[in-house]
C-alpha cells in the first residue's frame, strides 16, 4: 500500500516552522507532489491537539496515510497510529511526557517566536496520561529514529518503549536531530510515499 497522506506532528513549544517539519514538507513537495502533507500548529492542550488532528484526518483512510512525530509529537504520533491503524515514524519521541512535562506547568514561550507565550495548565498532565498507548501492541509498522546524545530525553527509555519498531539508533546527535535530512530516504522508503 502506498501512502498518499502524511501528517507531521511537532514537539512541545515547537511549531510547523521547525527545521524537521520544513525539511519534510520540502522533501514531499519536491519528490512526492501527489502526497497530501499536513503539519498543523498544535494547541498546548493535549486533548485539544488530538481533537484538532482527529478532525483534520477524519476523511483520510488509515491504510493510505502515515504519521511522523518529533519529541512530544512522537508521543502523539503513536496515539494517531493506534487510532488510524497507520504506519508511524517517531523522531526522539517523548515516552513519559506526563512525568517529564510536569515541571513545565506555567507560562512558556515558543521556540520559533519567543514573543509568543502560552500557559501549560496542570490538567494537561492528565490529558497526556489519557493519550498514552504504551503497552499496546502497535496497530501498524513503526520506525523510531533515536539519538543517543539527546540532551532532553533518555535514549534508553525511547528504545525500550518501541520494542517492535524498526530502530535507527544514532551515536551522539542531539534532541533536535540536526541531521534529519540524512534520514529522509529511509523515512520515505519506510512510509512508501506515493
Amino acid at each position: 500500500m502506498t501512502t498518499t497522506h502524511l501528517l507531521y506532528l511537532h514537539g512541545f513549544r515547537s511549531s510547523p516552522q521547525s527545521a524537521k517539519a520544513r525539511q519534510m514538507a520540502a522533501h514531499v513537495a519536491q519528490h512526492h507532489p501527489g502526497v497530501t502533507f499536513w503539519c498543523p500548529q498544535l494547541p498546548p492542550s493535549p486533548k485539544a491537539a488530538m481533537e484538532l488532528v482527529a478532525q483534520g484526518i477524519a476523511p483520510w483512510r488509515g491504510a493510505a496515510m502515515a504519521v511522523i512525530g518529533s519529541s512530544l509529537g512522537g508521543f502523539y504520533a503513536s496515539w494517531v497510529a493506534q487510532h488510524k491503524g497507520c504506519p508511524s515514524v517517531m523522531l526522539n519521541p517523548a515516552v513519559h511526557p506526563a512525568r517529564d512535562l510536569a515541571r513545565y506547568i506555567g507560562e512558556q514561550t515558543t521556540w520559533h517566536d519567543p514573543a509568543e507565550r502560552f500557559y501549560f495548565q496542570p490538567e494537561y498532565i492528565d490529558e497526556l496520561r489519557a493519550l498514552d498507548t504504551a503497552g499496546q501492541p502497535p496497530a501498524a509498522p513503526e520506525m523510531a529514529i533515536i539519538a543517543k546524545g539527546d540532551e532532553v530525553l533518555d535514549w534508553r527509555e525511547m528504545v525500550a518503549r518501541y520494542p517492535q519498531a524498526r530502530l535507527v539508533v544514532q551515536e551522539g546527535g542531539e534532541h533536535a536531530l540536526a541531521n534529519f535530512s540524512d534520514y529522509l530516504p529511509q523515512v520515505t522508503e519506510f512510509l512508501a510515499l506515493a
